[in-house]
């Protein structure tokens, strides 16, 4: 009996007088064993089960300690009423024996929708369960979803795409205040009918959608939420993220079913699920005022099938919200339900309802500051005609030979790729000293690299390295599993480049020969999610000139165009048209080719410089030196402001480390080695349009000369020098043959 008191809650005490007579309503799990008047707020006399009639039945008005006046035919086991929530009114009849409380019929607090697809536990509801509501803040009553996505300071949470934090974001609220500010199909401020927002990846696009899907089924303009991601992985992920915030969402949904389970307030799918019977899906709309997610949208052009099963699906859609991160796309596919509007040029450019830049989320401190350290090297390979090629990652070439050099470098047999991951393994070391779970990425072009690239790493590191590849089922928990540990590295060929979340990558390497801008930006926005004020990121890229083009124009907002600019692609060819000839394949070496086949032979590495806000740092270095250290071991905490003055400031220290070396070489006598020996290049400003011309005239000086044919003179240094013709030859084998013509031509 003490027990039981003292497990009794601490209660305000009973009204008396006409106060007690008013009906209270028990939210309790289990039956009331014994409802009566209260005689006295004494102990219970007898906590167990009721055998007789209740001497006078009235209502409970207190959920306090009941003295029960009623006979009791034996005490027996006590059944906790637990504590009462509001008022409901009690049956005034006597109360016979009860049965033992009900389980079944409590209500039972929602579980999570991925733990059993198969449960069912109540039917949607217009609000969320009991329990799952917040206490009011402010004095304001909270409302469903009125407290998705908000836990943390607007401008450095703690997970910035998870919907679960008190406050939005600024940029989040501006948004929400710009869509029911905009008129639509139910009147004036009612929000629009199609919404397109494009924020940087890391922004928090996923918090503001489930925010807005809160506020729409509040406001009953929408009965159910249709996700559509890129990848099941992401499915999985928008499930998790709304369970949070009291949005149950059935991931498991496929197109067998034709409508989600009743406890669901709607479905995560992918865009290919879509795609194979949009049927399905157009039966989900239909059925219910719906809201479509549209989660990367730019991927419904990806295939026409795609985009016309989109069309179908959800064009009757009551409302359709249009997530993406680089809302563009490299071709000219149409986006769908994506507005699209002439420019002075005539030009149909993407209409974006609302725009959060790089830019402005680096200012906001939404986002970590990214700098590039960027690395070329001496690249030597065999053509499929068996030509020997020789080249600088980096330097002026055609588009074939730098796209050879950049494969050759790439290679894991050749010492370029462990030279980088050295390196890159080194900053992570530094990034740890003051971020201790801080994980890096590499890239890789296909899963034989990625394995590769591994296996390269644990010797380095000395710790198992997880692989991810797309193909493999038990990829989503790999990636799940490095998101939540403290493990080192990671290598992914493409499923971790687009909307993965995973907050604490901090160094990455771009390892693949992908170089589009959607693909860049999507996997450049894997590194930039702002966990704590301070942190910044770190990406490897290799010397080549359309990344570094598109590194610097980090900050750039793009728009989809369906259309070309004519005069920009006029431009463009005629200066490719001059080299057409050069790029083009010989049709008389295609026996030759049956013969030979693309080789790597060669690979090292050189770290060239850093870029950082569309400025560049530091100058070349041999990896493993004091010169490449400096920019190695800049802290892992900075803030953006200071991360310009740091960056100046070890590029001065570089360039005196230099000055001291050189100095020290001189004095001693010693001959720089040569590139083959671990040396840096010669410095080279020159073009290839003016390495061609420089040879040209320096063959038409030696022929004057020497009364040789101009053809001799170029068969003489291709046999000396080897190499193809002058109109296949890198830039680095053309200076060779300079060379040697500066020896033999009289001044």
């Amino acid at each position: 009996m003490l027990e039981e008191e003292a497990r009794t809650p601490n209660l305000p005490p009973s009204p008396t007088g006409t106060d007690a007579a008013k009906p209270a309503r028990i939210a309790s799990p289990g039956p009331v064993a014994s409802p009566a008047r209260i005689a006295s707020p004494g102990p219970v006399a007898s906590p167990g089960l009721v055998a007789g009639p209740v001497a006078s039945p009235g209502s409970v008005a207190s959920p306090g300690p009941v003295a029960s006046p009623g006979p009791v035919a034996s005490p027996g086991p006590v059944a906790s009423p637990g504590p009462v929530a509001s008022t409901l009114p009690t049956a005034s009849a006597p109360v016979t024996a009860p049965a033992a409380p009900d389980v079944a019929s409590a209500p039972v607090p929602a579980a999570s929708p991925l733990a059993d697809p198969a449960h069912a536990t109540s039917p949607i509801a217009d609000h969320p369960i009991a329990g799952d509501a917040p206490a009011p803040i402010d004095g304001v009553e909270p409302h469903f979803g009125s407290f998705a996505a908000e836990h943390l300071s607007p401008s450095f949470p703690q997970r910035a795409p998870w919907g679960t934090a008190q406050r939005l974001r600024a940029w989040q609220a501006e948004a929400l205040d710009l869509y029911f500010g905009l008129d639509g199909p139910d009147g004036e401020g009612k929000g629009p009918r199609d919404f397109l927002a494009a924020a940087t990846p890391g922004a928090g696009k996923t918090t503001f959608a489930l925010r807005l899907a809160s506020e729409l089924m509040r406001r009953r303009v929408v009965d159910r939420i249709v996700v559509v991601a890129p990848t099941e992985h992401l499915k999985t992920q928008w499930a998790e993220a709304a369970a949070r915030v009291g949005i149950r969402l059935d991931p498991f949904f496929s197109n067998r079913h034709a409508t989600p389970s009743r406890q669901y307030h709607g479905v995560a799918v992918t865009y290919a699920q879509v795609a194979v019977k949009a049927e399905v899906h157009q039966r989900l709309t239909m059925d219910a005022r719906t809201l479509v997610i549209l989660d990367e949208v730019h991927h419904g052009g990806d295939a026409l099938s795609w985009g016309d099963a989109l069309r179908e699906a959800y064009s009757r859609a009551t409302r359709r919200l249009l997530l993406s991160g680089t809302p563009f796309r490299s071709d000219t596919a149409p986006i769908p339900f994506v507005e699209y509007h002439p420019n002075a040029k005539g030009i149909r450019l993407s209409r974006t309802d609302y725009a959060y830049g790089y830019k402005r989320a680096l200012e906001d401190g939404v986002v970590r500051p990214v700098f590039f350290l960027v690395y070329a090297g001496q690249m030597r390979w065999r053509t499929k005609a068996g030509e020997e090629m020789e080249a600088q990652l980096g330097q002026d070439n055609t588009k074939d030979i730098t796209s050879q050099a950049w494969r050759t470098a790439l290679d894991p047999n050749g010492d370029w790729i462990p030279a980088v991951l050295r390196s890159a393994d080194r900053r992570l070391t530094e990034v740890r000293e003051t971020v201790p779970d801080a994980g890096g990425l590499v890239i890789a072009t296909d899963q034989t690299a990625a394995r590769a690239y591994a296996a390269i790493l644990e010797d380095i590191s000395g710790e198992k390295v997880t692989v991810v590849l797309s193909d493999e089922a038990e990829a989503s928990g790999r990636i799940e599993t490095f998101s939540k540990g403290t493990s080192r590295w990671m290598v992914a060929v493409r499923m971790v480049s687009e909307g993965v979340d995973v907050p604490r990558l901090a160094v990455g390497v771009y390892a693949t020969s992908a170089s589009t801008p959607l693909f860049f930006a999507q996997a450049i926005g894997r590194f930039v999610r702002a966990r704590r004020r301070g942190e910044t990121a770190s990406v490897f890229l290799p010397n080549v000139p359309q990344l570094l083009a598109l590194a610097g124009e980090m900050e750039a907002q793009r728009e989809h165009a369906l259309d070309r600019d004519s005069d920009a692609d006029d431009q463009w060819n005629a200066e490719e048209d001059l080299m057409d000839a050069a790029e083009r394949e010989d049709k008389a070496s295609d026996a030759l080719e049956q013969e030979f086949e693309y080789q790597a032979l060669g690979s090292l590495a050189h770290f060239d410089r850093v870029m950082f806000d569309g400025q560049e740092f530091g100058q070349l270095a041999v990896p493993g030196t004091i010169e490449e250290e400096e920019f190695l071991g800049i802290p892992g905490l900075l803030e953006p402001e200071q991360v310009h003055e740091v960056l100046m400031s070890r590029a001065t220290r570089q360039s005196r480390h230099r000055s001291t070396r050189e100095a020290t070489e001189k004095e001693n006598g010693v001959e720089p080695p040569s590139v083959d020996d671990g040396g840096l290049p010669a410095p080279l400003h020159r073009t290839l349009k003016e390495q061609r011309q420089l040879l040209n005239t320096m063959v038409g000086l030696y022929a004057r000369q020497s009364g040789e044919p101009h053809g001799l003179v170029h068969a003489e240094l291709r046999r000396i020098c080897g190499g193809p013709a002058v109109s296949h030859a890198t830039v680095a084998q053309l200076q060779a043959r300079i060379d040697v013509l500066r020896k033999r031509v009289h001044s």
